[in-house]
């Protein structure tokens, strides 16, 4: 029903910026609750921002909190991920996240949402 697709992932020094997009296709996109997780190496997949259907409220995992930035354009469809400040911690592979709910709690685990992008690499090297 819905297709989520990423871009933006890359190879970065610490402290450098880096913005990721995700488009995405099928359902009514303003129904569409949005987030980014995160997967490490020997972690398990966190999230680290999402956003209400309206744009209004947004939400941040701590790490993040005053460096990240996610938005949405409901026009174009697509959520984004604006990353400043970055350290090598935040070496992961980012995935875009949606479900057709609006959001009850600030940051809903990974089992709570239906469609998933295919991800993308963000390397950070100190």
């Amino acid at each position: 029903q819905v297709q989520l697709v990423e871009s933006g992932g890359g190879f970065v020094q610490a402290g450098d910026s880096l913005s990721l997009s995700c488009a995405a296709s099928g359902g009514t996109f303003s129904r569409l609750s949005l987030a980014w997780f995160r997967q490490a190496p020997g972690k398990n997949r966190e999230a680290v921002a999402a956003i209400s259907r309206s744009g209004g409220n947004r939400y941040y995992t701590d790490s993040v909190k005053g460096r990240f930035t996610i938005s949405r354009d409901n026009d174009k469809k697509t959520v984004s991920l604006r990353m400043n400040s970055l350290k090598p911690e935040d070496t992961a592979v980012y995935y875009c996240a949606a479900v057709a709910t609006i959001l009850t709690e600030p940051l809903l685990p990974r089992s709570d949402y239906s469609y998933w992008g295919q991800g993308t690499q963000v390397t950070v090297s100190s």
